[in-house]
């Protein structure tokens, strides 16, 4: 998938570790975080995240709905919305939105 950063501390936190002062997370989500997103680089399709059992891929529904999430750990989760783009060559463009706390 084509990852596209919606929100500019997300990009900060993938390229450098760096959030902005509202988003700051420890060490070792940020760590997850990323590996989480190289896993979505590396899909073509949504349905390659499915064989990954600890992402817990899930559409959400009720206010959140037409937005897919994947955990990045027990706490957190990230959420995106996918569009297919066709060409030549179909492209699935993953819009990250929003690394937030799953229970607040």
């Amino acid at each position: 998938m084509r990852i596209v950063f919606e929100q500019e501390y997300l990009s900060g936190l993938y390229n450098d570790g760096t959030g902005d002062k509202k988003h700051r997370y420890q060490p070792d989500v940020v760590k997850k975080y990323r590996k989480v997103v190289n896993i979505l680089k590396q899909a073509k399709t949504v349905e390659d995240l499915f064989p990954f059992n600890s992402l817990n891929y899930e559409k959400l529904s009720g206010d959140k709905a037409g937005i897919d999430s994947v955990r990045i750990n027990d706490k957190y989760r990230l959420e995106f919305k996918t569009k297919i783009l066709v060409a030549e060559i179909v492209v699935t463009v993953c819009h990250l939105l929003e690394l937030s706390n799953h229970y607040q």
